[in-house]
């Protein structure tokens, strides 16, 4: 590591993340990093083929084996080299005027009860086709320190969103929801909150032709069912002190349907009783941490049923989006790891131990030259 690492971490950087929704979808953002100060150049989303989806989501739910797992880790490999090169090309900016990229990958498997998180997309294959050093495989080495080997955002958060004044909080909805709460002068507090995304996706993609809730419209035209909230609620999940991560291994639709509340509900109130859990959720996990405001990012940001809901549960927070913070909502997870690829270079930790475990700091990554 010593030969890699660079103690000036200025410069532009590539982040490129897809998230445990699957939403066939990479986000691909450049950043300037100037001193403490990072800036958005330039950002692309850009989907999978249909083919590669499919095969994503395969895996996801345990289908095909050793074979497909390998393809689909080339595939995505390609997906996200791609990714890269349009976003370079749309900015006018050359492969070698880029320090790094960080890519996350595409998560197919997080079981932290087990000490694993598997996060592909060949990084070898991302250096070697776009010309540039990649970082990937972020998760593993807090893993191997004892952590969850998530939240990572969090590190990011405090360095780019922190106030020496206001007490603020910074809500990924992504698959899955979570929470980074940042008190001036205190300790990070950061977990996984719960389901955002990933169970109204799967929903929508089993009870219409869409891949999501689209504008909310399937939640907004339902009504929450109290039994089925509270059984949901009362899952142990909940009251689990943090550190805590998790994943669509466990928050599924079979999850869901467990529960005798579920037992023929019609898909609109099931629809709306999941987008209040979310909402629930994340009261229940801001209780006792007050903040003023809440900044929320990822895809759910789009949903305005889930941001009325969340709203409606938060009274005396101002709820709103990172993009008050000049971060685009839909890229702040693709400038961490684009942020996260310039401390491992610089041989910084990227983990936040405190959040996620680990029972130490834990430089992250697997750097690969092209």
């Amino acid at each position: 590591m010593a030969n890699t690492t660079v103690a000036n971490s200025d410069g532009l950087y590539l982040g490129l993340m897809s998230g445990t929704s699957v939403d066939g979808v990479v986000d691909a953002a450049l950043i300037r990093r100037t001193g403490a100060a990072v800036k958005l150049v330039g950002a692309e989303l850009v989907s999978y083929s249909s083919d590669l989806r499919a095969a994503l989501r395969g895996l996801a739910s345990g289908e095909g084996g050793i074979e497909a797992l390998g393809r689909a880790d080339a595939q995505v490999g390609n997906a996200f080299s791609a990714a890269a090169m349009t976003l370079l090309e749309n900015c006018g900016v050359a492969a070698e005027d880029v320090r790094a990229i960080g890519s996350h990958g595409q998560t197919v498997l997080h079981r932290p009860d087990l000490g694993i998180s598997l996060q592909i997309g060949d990084g070898a294959r991302i250096a070697q086709s776009t010309g540039i050093t990649t970082v990937n495989d972020f998760r593993r080495a807090d893993l191997a320190a004892g952590g969850e080997g998530a939240p990572l955002t969090p590190t990011f958060h405090r360095a780019v969103f922190a106030s020496l004044e206001q007490a603020r909080a910074v809500l990924n909805l992504g698959g899955i929801a979570n929470l980074t709460v940042l008190h001036p002068g205190q300790p990070v507090h950061a977990f996984d909150v719960g389901p955002a995304n990933t169970l109204l996706d799967a929903l929508a993609r089993e009870t219409t032709a869409a891949d999501c809730d689209r504008d909310g419209a399937l939640a907004a035209s339902g009504r929450v069912s109290e039994a089925l909230l509270e059984a949901l609620l009362a899952d142990s999940w909940f009251a689990r002190p943090p550190p805590k991560s998790t994943g669509p291994e466990y928050f599924n639709l079979d999850w869901v349907r467990t529960h005798e509340a579920a037992q023929g509900i019609d898909a609109r109130h099931l629809a709306a009783t999941l987008a209040e859990l979310t909402a629930a959720s994340v009261a229940q996990a801001l209780a006792g941490r007050p903040v003023a405001r809440l900044y929320c990012c990822g895809g759910g940001v789009h949903n305005p049923e889930l941001m009325r809901r969340l709203a409606a549960d938060l009274p005396g927070i101002d709820v709103t989006s990172t993009a008050e913070l000049g971060a685009d909502p839909d890229f702040v997870e693709a400038m961490c790891f684009a942020w996260l690829a310039g401390e491992t270079l610089a041989g910084r930790p990227g983990n936040l131990a405190e959040v996620t475990g680990a029972r130490c700091p834990a430089v992250l990554g697997a750097i690969h030259h092209p």
